[in-house]
């Protein structure tokens, strides 16, 4: 007679789990933008923490896109002295 095995246990067969994709939430402020101009400080000091570090993608939910017109626009800001640059 076979001995039994520690992993032919007799409890519930446990299936393989399905993986669950979280959808991406996008910012409102950044939905279908095609320009982000940088004139509108107000927008862009959004984005920009008293540190004034430009928030990555993750915490900003900027598609990739958006987040590539948002550092250009901050930065154009930054040189015409709207946004300070520390």
């Amino acid at each position: 007679m076979p001995q039994k095995r520690s992993s032919d246990s007799s409890g519930p067969k446990r299936g393989k789990r399905r993986f669950y994709y979280r959808r991406a939430k996008v910012n409102p402020l950044l939905d279908k933008v095609d320009y982000i101009d940088w004139k509108d400080f107000r927008l862009l000091s959004n984005f920009t923490p008293e540190r004034s570090k430009i928030l990555p993608r993750r915490i900003s939910r900027a598609g990739a896109h958006a987040q590539r017109m948002l550092k250009t626009a901050i930065k154009r800001a930054r040189y015409m002295a709207l946004l300070p640059y520390s």
